[in-house]
């Protein structure tokens, strides 16, 4: 069997640190045009070569092959002595019909929309504007539909992968009516009322996107916007994944919209990615 290279141990010297740091994103772009090209789906159970993937993936061998060389040096895809290309458990999730696919993740971190705000990043930190917030955003895939729908399934894939973590973390029996401000398709709120079976849940979304939404048991979908519409009464409201894509005053717009609704005794309950306080 050909050996294989192993991908490079953390970095412990600060100056590698910073440098590496430095051209990080060369890697992230990489990895957003692998799963944009549907590499990781040409590399079958026994590896391929870098000119067999780039001839299912329509790509030039010799680019391919570098793309596939840093990435394997992340532990992304693992390359043998011989120069055959193997997955690992990082790129399998890369492949279209993994198990909690994350290719339509990583293909709208690389979509423009995404990627080309970055550029203006010091401006826009130094002036508290926003070059995109979510308002233009929804503008912006409304004219860019193929865009939408990769977006789309990236909250999907996202969605599976930690709503049940979510729906286990907090009891949600005391609550006979659960409101999903902003709740895309739902997914959250049919996992947390098929755990709770005495509940009634209503997702509340804009037009388009409940236009998708599969109905479900004891599952309301009322179409609106947070900003112009009063929510429903309920006893609970949850916010995932919701404030953050706002300025303060968004925010707080949202925040005012679930406390003018709710009734006396009711809560919220807010969903947030965080960054760890420690590397």
């Amino acid at each position: 069997m050909a050996r294989r290279e192993r991908p490079a141990t953390p970095l412990s010297d600060p100056a590698d640190l910073v440098a590496e740091l430095s051209r990080a994103h060369i890697a992230a772009r990489c990895l957003h045009v692998i799963a944009e090209l549907g590499v990781a789906d040409a590399v079958g159970p026994q590896g391929a070569f870098a000119d067999e993937i780039a001839a299912q993936a329509g790509s030039s061998a010799d680019a391919l092959d570098r793309m596939l060389r840093l990435l394997a040096a992340h532990g992304i895809f693992e390359r043998s002595s011989d120069g055959r290309y193997l997955h690992t458990p990082a790129s399998r999730l890369l492949r279209s019909d993994a198990p909690g696919s994350l290719r339509s993740y990583v293909r709208m971190a690389g979509m423009p929309a995404f990627w080309d705000a970055f550029t203006e990043l010091g401006r826009t930190a130094a002036s508290s504007t926003r070059r995109r917030d979510m308002a233009s955003l929804v503008e912006y895939f409304a004219a860019h539909p193929e865009e939408a729908a990769i977006f789309n399934a990236a909250m999907v894939s996202k969605s599976r992968a930690v709503l049940p973590a979510v729906a286990a973390a907090y009891d949600f029996d005391p609550f006979a009516t659960i409101v999903d401000v902003g709740g895309g398709r739902g997914h959250l709120l049919k996992l947390i009322l098929e755990r709770t079976p005495a509940a009634r849940g209503i997702l509340f979304e804009r037009p388009h996107v409940i236009a998708d939404a599969e109905p479900a048991q004891r599952l309301e979908l009322v179409a609106g916007d947070f900003f112009a519409d009063a929510l429903p009464a309920a006893g609970l409201y949850l916010l995932m994944d919701v404030l953050h894509d706002w300025d303060d005053a968004g925010a707080a717009r949202i925040l005012g919209a679930v406390r003018r609704a709710a009734p006396p005794g009711a809560r919220l309950l807010i969903v947030e990615t965080l960054l760890p306080e420690t590397p």
